[in-house]
């Protein structure tokens, strides 16, 4: 059963950031909500699981992006959009709705816009004091609203200074924050059975804007950038080791020795036992 705190702001009487409702919430799997759309600023931040946003973007085409734990998404005013709960592993959530003359300038610092929702940190400290701020308001919500805005602004400060667009204004891309975050996550987990859509999910990205920023940025597709890495791990033990071709291919993702061989070749030109033979390291 779903488990949700919900508290709505007691006054409006605050031009420059204005609480209007937050809360913390358990969902149950595949809890769903909408098609709906807001008429303030809704940022929610996941504290455990996983779930997927589906959001129109600035030109009205809707994207879908996978957010879990440790990142969380900002719902604009007049957006449609769609979130639910992973139905093995459904997310709980904070969340906080404001506005105001001052909240399109904050969000907009933090680098989020209605084509770029998810939010990423880049300074862990700073991720969790701004959730702690979104906890403490969820579990006192009988503090005087001048208390609460206090909270608020505090949030807003932490959000506004963990995000990845913080950490990269030395190039001003955020996209550069994510190639680095995809590139991690390729380098850990070449040896698994990994795709690109499941890249660009871990990311928090729409699969064809990340294919898009990807190639943009290195040259070349997402694709064949995990093929050549995979390909370039697998002559390394091809030199260096006498393990057999097939655990050579299941080392690098391959679980079907033919497979690995007509990949391995497309890049090499030549067959992975021909590539060895040429170049192997005698001990």
């Amino acid at each position: 059963m779903n488990e949700a705190v919900f508290s709505v702001f007691p006054s409006e009487n605050f031009v420059d950031l204005s609480l209007y409702q937050f809360g913390r919430e358990q969902c149950d799997p595949a809890h769903s909500f909408g098609p709906a759309s807001r008429n303030h600023y809704l940022f929610h931040y996941v504290l455990s699981g996983t779930g997927k946003l589906m959001a129109d973007d600035s030109k009205g085409a809707t994207h879908e992006y996978q957010i879990r734990s440790g990142q969380g998404f900002m719902i604009f005013p007049r957006q449609i959009n769609t979130y639910i709960a992973d139905r093995k592993l459904p997310w709980e959530y904070v969340w906080i709705e404001f506005d105001g003359m001052k909240a399109r300038e904050i969000i907009e610092t933090a680098g989020l816009t209605p084509d770029h929702p998810v939010y990423h940190a880049a300074y862990k400290d700073l991720r969790e004091n701004m959730m702690n701020e979104m906890v403490y308001m969820a579990e006192h919500s009988n503090e005087s609203p001048f208390h609460l805005i206090g909270h608020l602004y505090l949030f807003v400060d932490y959000l506004s200074r963990s995000a990845a667009s913080t950490k990269i204004t030395s190039t001003g891309r955020v996209r550069d924050f994510y190639i680095r975050e995809a590139l991690n996550y390729i380098e850990q987990n070449f040896q698994n059975d990994i795709t690109v859509e499941g890249i660009a999910s871990f990311c928090g990205l729409n699969r064809t804007y990340f294919g898009r920023i990807f190639k943009d940025t290195l040259g070349s597709s997402p694709q064949q950038f995990l093929l050549n890495y995979r390909m370039a791990k697998a002559t390394e033990l091809l030199k260096l080791t006498s393990l057999s071709i097939s655990d050579i291919g299941n080392a690098v993702g391959y679980q079907n020795q033919l497979h690995f061989s007509r990949a391995f070749k497309n890049v090499y030109g030549v067959s992975p036992r021909e590539w060895r033979n040429k170049n192997q390291i005698v001990r």
